[in-house]
């Protein structure tokens, strides 16, 4: 996948979304998570951003365990 940057509010909202969800089932801050998925690794301009247009039609469940999957994969742990 190829970096992306956020290019409009309905990224922004998601990207926002998914880090609050994942904060919230593992049990910890955004900020975290956000330095998790942007700081020590690339999953949000790699990952996140790009697949909005198709994560964003998903469930939150779904969505959180998609992206707890890639992190795995990757061994970016929160």
């Amino acid at each position: 996948m190829n970096n992306e940057y956020i290019k409009n509010s309905n990224e922004l909202e998601f990207a926002l979304f998914c880090i609050e969800s994942i904060a919230e089932k593992a049990g910890v801050g955004a900020k975290k998570v956000y330095d998790a998925l942007a700081k020590k690794s690339n999953i949000l301009q790699s990952y996140i951003v790009p697949c909005y247009d198709i994560l964003h039609t998903q469930g939150k469940e779904y969505i959180v365990e998609d992206i707890l999957s890639v992190m795995k994969e990757k061994g970016v742990y929160i």
